[in-house]
């Protein structure tokens, strides 16, 4: 298996074309990168690069649009989950300072007549950049397919039945988010552009980015530079899976660091994906994940108490 900076690297194919040794493989070195690493880097993950490049280039012409117009994209009531919010809104868990970014974000479209419709906001139309939007909507699609593989062979990887997550994330609430870190125009009170933290979600997809800055905290507590490789993706294990398999998988610790001085001038974008189930998922830990060793760590919980419960953490709600 190829190492990049400590990352192991999947092939996403092995497992939706391969043959059954193929798959079996898959399954097992990514449950085991989870288990020691909670990163890995995916190859043949089905998200067409020009999609990813149309993805930027509209988020960039978007952050470009003058104040007013991006602060008419945000409503306060939407706690951050639908639309802009802008900069210094948001701060990691046990920090009081925000992180230095703006970010807008769009999420789940139903299209199926589930109920479930009911628990979501609408997505925000951007009118001033027509395929901003449809870009959005392809994008997120596209995430949600290659999640919900990565989902099974985490499920197989647990002994669970292969489709065991696949009700749950459907109609799921997922988020794709894209982030502006801007230019640093004075001396930063801190040198973290988002201070460390882990995603709250079963798994986040961290697609490129526009510039170095991303670190993860391995095993031996050291602070390793991400970078994703042209062809792959990082995608790393959140709370909800962590609690869900009792800290069998990883939820990794990581943060966005300022770049050189000599960089200062340069804004940084990036765009992770968020892969959230329902919000009536119960996240009890799985009795396979409980031993005599390792008892039961977390209370049970629902996706969505957990969810509300993080985001006033992060002071995205009042």
């Amino acid at each position: 298996m190829a190492i990049t900076h400590s990352i192991p690297v999947v092939d996403l194919a092995a497992f939706t074309s391969g043959d059954a040794a193929s798959k079996n493989a898959f399954v097992q070195e990514l449950g085991k990168a989870y288990e020691e690493v909670g990163f890995v880097a995916v190859k043949n993950h089905g998200i067409p690069d020009e999609l990813i490049a149309d993805l930027y280039k509209y988020v960039q012409l978007f952050f470009t649009l003058p104040s007013d117009v991006k602060r008419s994209y945000e409503l306060p009531q939407l706690a951050g989950q639908r639309g802009y919010t802008s900069f210094g809104k948001e701060h990691a868990k046990g920090y009081d300072a925000p992180d230095l970014k703006e970010f807008f974000q769009f999420g789940q479209t139903v299209e199926d007549n589930d109920p479930v419709k009911a628990e979501y906001p609408d997505n925000l139309t951007v009118k001033e950049i027509p395929q901003f939007t449809p870009t959005f909507y392809k994008a997120y699609q596209a995430f949600e397919k290659s999640g919900t593989f990565l989902l099974q062979a985490i499920a197989l990887y647990l002994g669970l039945n292969e489709h065991y997550f696949d009700p749950q994330v459907h109609n799921g609430n997922s988020i794709l988010r894209a982030i502006h870190y801007p230019p640093i125009t004075q001396e930063p009170a801190s040198a973290i552009r988002a201070e460390q933290h882990e995603d709250i979600n079963l798994i986040t997809f961290l697609v490129g980015a526009s510039a170095d800055g991303l670190q993860i905290l391995d095993k031996q507590n050291n602070w390793v530079p991400v970078t994703s490789l042209p062809e792959q993706i990082v995608v790393n294990v959140g709370d909800m899976l962590q609690r869900l398999t009792n800290n069998r998988l990883k939820s990794t610790t990581h943060r966005v660091v300022n770049p050189p001085r000599e960089m200062w001038n340069t804004s940084r974008y990036s765009i992770p994906f968020f892969l959230h189930p329902r919000s009536a998922m119960p996240l009890n830990c799985l009795e396979s994940c409980i031993t005599d060793t390792h008892p039961r760590e977390y209370e049970p919980i629902t996706a969505g108490e957990y969810l509300d419960e993080r985001l006033r953490e992060i002071g995205l709600k009042k």
